[in-house]
């Protein structure tokens, strides 16, 4: 099993990120809409699962910036924002904020999706949240590049991910 850190202090994790080329877990989140969507929803498109805790922290919110930009006008990808929040919370910080490009899935049905991907954090204060990773899948859901942020309260690598896309 894998381990981040928040502040320092270590936090375990329900496993592992998906193995580089290995066929990306399936899930079943939750849109705006309160609709399910799952990988097929997202057919024949490159995704970046953008994974954070909450988009009420700043550095989530930092990130989710930063793909909605670098995102636009990619027709073949598609980037997606996955945490605990409510979709209402997503949709009322992306209107805020002016995300467009971006797609908020919330784990508010299920945490299936947090232990399949390895970023369950199963201590710590923040326990029962996803640790902060991202996952790049290729338009097949081949994992075709992954980073689990070491300490919770850092940015993921914008460079490396997007290279992946």
């Amino acid at each position: 099993m894998a381990t981040t850190a928040l502040k320092g202090n270590p936090v375990a994790l329900s496993g592992d990120l998906p193995a580089v080329g290995a066929a990306a877990p399936d899930f079943k989140l939750v849109d705006k809409d309160l609709a399910d969507k799952t990988l097929a929803d997202f057919a024949g498109k490159k995704k970046l699962l953008n994974i954070v805790p909450s988009l009420d922290t700043p550095v989530c919110a930092t990130s989710t910036k930063k793909f909605n930009e670098a995102i636009a006008g990619k027709g073949d990808a598609v980037a997606l924002v996955i945490s605990a929040d409510l979709p209402f919370a997503m949709g009322r910080f992306c209107g805020a904020e002016g995300i467009d490009n971006v797609i908020g899935l919330s784990m508010m049905r299920s945490r299936n999706f947090a232990k399949d991907y390895g970023v369950l954090m199963e201590d710590g204060p923040l326990a029962g949240i996803t640790a902060r990773a991202v996952v790049v899948l290729d338009a097949d859901n081949k994992v075709v590049y992954t980073q689990l942020v070491p300490e919770i309260t850092e940015e993921p690598n914008y460079e490396a991910a997007l290279a992946a896309l």
